[in-house]
């Protein structure tokens, strides 16, 4: 099968042409600009979630994990769209049981999974907070993971060289400093932090890597929305919330997950905490403006000391 080339990859070689991918959770944010860019550079990608064009989680968005799969064959790749709820061990077992029959490997593994941006209050402790709400966010964001990776570690670990990363929110350094939003939110995003440092203690002696991996202050569809504006227009809500003119699209960490897929020497991250925008001072990528954004120093050196919001020497 040909694919049509992405006009930023010109005439170079595709750096994954051959590499398997399979992104958990890739309907919208993080995973379609993870997905993506792994397309982009000539991966086979799977993307799985709960949106369909034919039904909807309850997040009732009109974003589908098959759009997601058509922009990653439009990128360069082959996108697969997969539905699964993976809350399910049979879904999931399902799913990497056809990645294995269809392509008999894995080299890339992103988990992805999160689904708990209804679910948390941004005020309420944990003794006012509602349970059912903070027990199912924790099931999203953590148990997911978990079950994801007993299914999918198999088939990655056959062959050397494979690579997981889990996405979170916030580095390990600033997490353990900062209150993150409320007990269930920090406890979900720390809990990934962990599960790649203990992945990265399992995967190691077996030959595979894993990390973890948070955007900035990412535009997803659902940020762009709540400022009413687009990807196009997004410097608009500058004017409102003058701290988003540090923000980045999700193609951004797509693109640091792109860079460590291809990296031969991959594994002296294993265990490691890393961002987008300290992994673009690594490998020489930008976000789609040209731009660096480095957006966990500017909250640092910036923004939680209450400077006023000034970009400069961060992007």
């Amino acid at each position: 099968m040909t694919h049509a080339q992405p006009q930023d990859r010109q005439d170079s070689p595709a750096p994954l042409d051959g590499k398997v991918a399979l992104v958990a959770g890739a309907t919208r944010g993080a995973g379609r600009g993870i997905a993506v860019e792994l397309g982009a550079a000539g991966a086979t990608v799977y993307v799985t979630g709960r949106t369909t064009r034919a039904q909807r989680s309850e997040y009732d968005r009109a974003e589908t994990i098959e759009d997601t799969a058509e922009m990653v064959t439009a990128a360069g790749g082959h996108g697969i769209a997969v539905p699964a709820d993976h809350l399910e061990p049979d879904q999931v077992r399902a799913l990497v049981e056809r990645v294995d029959a269809e392509q008999g490997r894995l080299d890339v593994l992103v988990n992805n999974i999160w689904g708990g941006e209804l679910l948390f209050s941004w005020s309420a402790p944990v003794w006012e907070h509602d349970l059912d709400k903070g027990l199912r966010l924790h099931r999203l964001a953590v148990e997911t993971h978990a079950i994801t990776s007993h299914f999918a570690l198999p088939l990655l670990l056959r062959r050397p060289g494979g690579l997981v990363v889990e996405m979170t929110d916030g580095t390990a350094e600033y997490n353990r400093a900062h209150y993150r939003t409320s007990f269930f939110y920090d406890l979900a995003k720390s809990s990934v932090l962990r599960m790649a440092f203990a992945l990265g203690h399992e995967l190691g002696p077996r030959g595979a890597t894993a990390v973890a991996l948070t955007p900035g202050w990412m535009r997803s569809e659902i940020m762009l929305d709540h400022f009413g504006v687009t990807e196009d227009t997004w410097r608009d809500a500058v004017a409102a919330e003058p701290h988003f003119a540090i923000s980045e699209s999700p193609r951004y960490v797509g693109r640091a997950v792109a860079a460590l897929a291809a990296d031969p020497d991959v594994r002296r991250h294993n265990g490691e905490s890393l961002s987008s925008g300290g992994l673009a001072q690594v490998y020489g990528f930008t976000d789609l403006d040209g731009s660096r954004p480095d957006a966990w120093r500017y909250l640092v050196e910036v923004q939680d000391p209450g400077k006023p919001a000034d970009v400069t020497g961060y992007r």
